[in-house]
């Protein structure tokens, strides 16, 4: 857990001003690893009931550009937010909850994949994301739901968090509170 003090030096080593809400979204991103921008509002409402989601927004792009937040976009989902940063870990994340786990560097070191052409380019960096079910997920699959055997994956299009996996997430608290 990153204290006030921690986060108030990580903010003047990027040449950023300490402010009451860009203190409150890297206390909120230290408690909700891999979190959409929304959630971070929940969670920073809390404390500062006049922040407004535009705020939030904001600082988030703040401390995103000066690289003491990461911003992943895993396909079909919302940008995710986490403080994990500098050392280009990838994700793994559950086709059917939407849960996002770090997977550190697949092979060698940063950037971790070398690609076989790469065009012209200097390649800064490789963001790769897995697939696949959690731990949760896939137990629930194995059981039985009313005698029937659960099988394969939701259909093409449906939403990744339907209201009991985003209760199971915590996250749906947070953001009735708001």
């Amino acid at each position: 857990m990153t204290t006030t003090s921690e986060s108030t030096e990580r903010l003047r080593a990027a040449g950023l001003r300490v402010t009451v809400p860009r203190l409150a979204v890297l206390d909120a991103l230290d408690g909700l690893p891999h979190a959409p921008a929304d959630a971070v509002f929940a969670r920073v409402a809390l404390g500062l009931p006049g922040t407004s989601l535009q705020a939030v927004y904001g600082v988030l792009a703040a401390l995103t550009g000066a690289g003491l937040v990461r911003r992943i976009e895993p396909a079909g989902s919302a940008a995710l937010y986490e403080l994990r940063t500098g050392d280009n870990h990838h994700h793994v994340v559950c086709s059917v909850c939407g849960g996002v786990a770090d997977v550190d560097c697949v092979v060698g070191h940063a950037p971790c994949l070398t690609p076989s052409n790469d065009s012209g380019f200097t390649v800064q960096t490789a963001e790769v994301t897995f697939w696949g079910l959690c731990p949760s997920c896939r137990e629930a699959e194995d059981a039985p739901l009313d005698g029937e055997v659960v099988t394969g994956l939701p259909e093409a299009g449906a939403p990744l968090l339907d209201a009991a996996a985003l209760d199971a997430t915590g996250l749906a608290d947070a953001g009735r509170a708001s």
